[in-house]
C-alpha cells in the first residue's frame, strides 16, 4: 500500500470549517449530532481541544500529566480517551460560540503548518491504534488526524443541514486511511490462509482493495484479490458512516452488498476506523 498523503489538506479543510460555523445560528449549535452525547459545540469545542494538545504535545514538547490510572491496553486506553475528551468539553461549556471560533481560526492554521513540516516517513509520535500500530509512520500518524477532522466536520454538517465534503478531494484519502483498519480488525478470524475479502467502494471517492491471510497474518492491497473467498460492495457515504461508527444498529446489514464467506464480511461490518 502506498503512502497517503494529507498535510496540504488541513488548511483548506480548516477553512472549510471556519466558513461553516461563522454561518451558524444560535440553534444550530445545540443540534444534536452523529457523535450522539454531543451537540455541534461539543463537537466543535473537541476539534479545538485535539489542536491545542497536538501542537502543545508534539511542536512545543510539552509534558501533560500522566493519567490517573494505568493503561494496561486498549480497552484502558479507549476509556482514558474518552475521559479526556469529556473534561475539555465540560470545561468549553463555558466559553461561547465565538470565542471557541476563534481560537479555532488560530490553532488550525498552526496546525496545518506543524504537519506539513514533517518528514513523512520518520517515527510518529503516536501510533495508530486502530490499525494496530505499536509504531506508525509520520503520514499515518497525520493521516488519522485529518480523518478525524474530516468526520467531525461531517458530523456538524450533517446536523445543521449543511452539504457534506464527499467530493474525491476530501474523501478518498478517509476512505482509504480507514482500510489500514482492516488487518487488524481481521487478526483473529480463523480461516484457512489464502482466504481473501474483496472490498469495492463505489462512487468518485471509492475504490477496491483486499485483505489476504497469509503466513505472518493479514495483509492489505489495492485492487481486486485473484480469489476472492468473501466480498462486500457499498458506496462511498455507507463505507464512511461504517467506519466512523455512525450506522444505527442494523444499518450496515441492509446497506452492504455481500457474498461468499460469511465468518468474513460480518467482519468487515464490525470495522472502525476510530477509537470505540
Amino acid at each position: 500500500m502506498r503512502r497517503i498523503q494529507t498535510s496540504d489538506l488541513f488548511l483548506p479543510l480548516h477553512n472549510e470549517l471556519v466558513s461553516l460555523l461563522r454561518g451558524l445560528d444560535e440553534q444550530d449549535w445545540s443540534r444534536p449530532t452523529l457523535a450522539r452525547q454531543w451537540v455541534v459545540k461539543d463537537v466543535v469545542a473537541h476539534l479545538l481541544d485535539t489542536d491545542l494538545r497536538r501542537l502543545s504535545a508534539q511542536r512545543d514538547g510539552y509534558t501533560p500529566p500522566p493519567p490517573a490510572e494505568d493503561i494496561c491496553g486498549y480497552p484502558d486506553l479507549v476509556a482514558f480517551l474518552n475521559r479526556l475528551n469529556a473534561s475539555w468539553v465540560r470545561a468549553a461549556e463555558r466559553l461561547s460560540p465565538r470565542v471557541l471560533v476563534d481560537l479555532l481560526e488560530w490553532s488550525g492554521p498552526q496546525v496545518a503548518r506543524f504537519f506539513a513540516s514533517l518528514p513523512s516517513d520518520d517515527p510518529a509520535l503516536y501510533p495508530v491504534a486502530w490499525a494496530g500500530e505499536e509504531r506508525s509512520a509520520n503520514w499515518m500518524d497525520v493521516g488519522r488526524e485529518y480523518t478525524e477532522k474530516w468526520h467531525h466536520q461531517e458530523q456538524i454538517r450533517d446536523a445543521v443541514g449543511a452539504p457534506l465534503l464527499t467530493g474525491r478531494r476530501w474523501l478518498a484519502p478517509v476512505l482509504e486511511l480507514a482500510m489500514h483498519a482492516l488487518p487488524h480488525a481481521f487478526r483473529h478470524v480463523e480461516v484457512p490462509q489464502g482466504s481473501a475479502l474483496s472490498v469495492t467502494i463505489e462512487g468518485e471517492a471509492g475504490g477496491v482493495w483486499h485483505i489476504s491471510k497469509g503466513g505472518s497474518g493479514w495483509e492489505l492491497r489495492e485492487g481486486e484479490a485473484t480469489e476472492a473467498t468473501a466480498r462486500v460492495g457499498l458506496d462511498a457515504e455507507t463505507a464512511w458512516r461504517l467506519f466512523f461508527n455512525a450506522l444505527r444498529e442494523g444499518e450496515a446489514e441492509r446497506r452492504v452488498a455481500v457474498t461468499g464467506d460469511e465468518k468474513l464480511w460480518t467482519t468487515f461490518l464490525g470495522v472502525r476506523s476510530v477509537m470505540v
